[in-house]
């Protein structure tokens, strides 16, 4: 194919749209890996040069089948973005649902560990790519949500681990961190009640709740010449809630505030 490839799993909604709008918006060629097939189809449709796959990533059959359906069809990837995943709800590890919290491991963890490993021979191989997980500002404090939060952090170490791994064939390997960012699962969560948008406001430093494209963005630079030289990272994309959530809660009070 003329043009460069990106593989985005998740790819019909939320981040992982937003991500292959802005990689097609750059002038690749998109395949989009999601169980949504209604959604993944008009996404595809939708963008120039873009065809969809369904998969299940926490399916390692599946994971293979649709890595060789792709090469065959769209050739090697050139970007490889991991974010297919569940988000779940507030809930402590004595009393978590216990088969939930295998599903999110096999989904979150073992679908972007499946997926990377069938696609990053070829990569290898060709000498050149870049792979981007979508990591979480959990893996860098304790939160309530234990599967995922775990989850996260062990997806951040995977990360470090597969950038050594394959930075030697060419590929370099990074993670976005988010925060809270308004995909439709949280704006159903919010209307739910499940989640308190003003709290969830009142813990960063900007007054910004991140958009899925302002992640998109951060993938797509860590994709890009640009970052040539960075592998190995979680890129936080948290509207500054990791300085703000240690920093509003200190014992002393907030010195300064508009």
């Amino acid at each position: 194919m003329a043009r460069k490839l990106a593989v985005i799993t998740g790819g019909a909604s939320g981040i992982g749209e937003a991500t292959a709008r802005r990689f097609a918006a750059d002038g690749f060629a998109v395949a989009i890996v999601d169980v949504n097939d209604a959604n993944g189809a008009a996404v595809a449709k939708s963008l120039p040069e873009a065809r969809y796959y369904a998969c299940d990533v926490s399916d390692l059959d599946a994971v293979a089948a649709t890595a060789r359906r792709v090469e065959t069809e769209m050739g090697v990837a050139h970007a490889l973005v991991c974010s297919a995943g569940i988000i779940p709800n507030t809930e402590s590890v004595m009393e978590m649902d216990l088969a939930a919290h295998k599903r999110m491991w096999d989904v979150n963890y073992n679908g972007t560990l499946y997926t990377i490993r069938q696609f990053a021979r070829s990569m290898a191989e060709a000498k050149r790519g870049a792979i981007v997980t979508l990591g979480s500002i959990n893996s860098r404090a304790p939160l309530p949500i234990p599967a995922y939060n775990m989850g996260k952090a062990v997806i951040e170490r995977l990360t470090q681990l597969l950038a050594v791994e394959l930075g030697r064939s060419g590929v370099r390997v990074n993670s976005v961190g988010p925060t809270y960012v308004m995909t439709p699962p949280l704006r159903a969560k919010v209307q739910a009640g499940q989640r308190d948008l003003a709290k969830i406001m009142s813990v960063h430093a900007l007054d910004k709740l991140p958009e899925p494209s302002d992640i998109a963005n951060a993938i797509a630079f860590l994709c890009s010449d640009q970052a040539s030289a960075i592998t190995g990272v979680l890129l936080p994309v948290d509207a500054g809630f990791l300085s703000a959530v240690s920093y509003r809660t200190y014992a002393g009070g907030v010195p300064w505030e508009l």
